[in-house]
């Protein structure tokens, strides 16, 4: 796939994160999104759902993750993709090692809580066994804006 085919095609995948995401915006969460793609067609989506379930661990990433490996028929997912609207957490970051995802696309830097480069590098640290592509960036200035939306009506 030529490079600008790549980019176009992390941009159609990062929408419909985006999209999840103002799903949980609506929900009154964190308005973070997640998609996973294998063979170009979503297999897993979700958006933050820890305080409408009363879950630490219902982050978008997670919840796509869980989908993707119900469709799968399997907890390894080395032939898919996540595309998230945030920098993952240390959390999702170790979820998606576990996974085996082949590339994480993300939008926004996390400087509060980010583990693939702004806080701590759980991805792709040299001691873990399993290291992945990662693309940030995508959709990047969106991703944020509707971050700052909500926790400028939360102050």
């Amino acid at each position: 796939m030529a490079a600008s085919d790549e980019l176009s095609m992390d941009e159609l995948w990062m929408e419909e994160a985006l999209r999840y995401a103002q799903h949980a915006l609506e929900a009154g969460e964190v308005p973070v999104g997640a998609v996973v793609v294998c063979d170009d067609k979503i297999v897993g989506r979700g958006w933050n759902r820890n305080i409408t379930d009363y879950d630490p661990t219902a982050h978008a990433e997670v919840i796509a993750l869980r989908e993707a490996g119900a469709a799968a028929g399997n907890h390894r997912l080395g032939d898919c993709e996540l595309f998230a609207t945030i920098e993952p957490c240390a959390m999702c970051a170790g979820a998606m090692v576990h996974a085996r995802i082949k590339r994480l696309v993300y939008g926004a830097d996390d400087p509060k809580a980010g583990a693939v480069r702004s806080v701590m590098r759980v991805l792709n640290h040299p001691s873990l066994n399993h290291h992945m592509e990662v693309r940030s960036g995508v959709l990047g200035s969106r991703s944020a804006e509707l971050l700052q939306t909500f926790f400028k009506g939360r102050r």
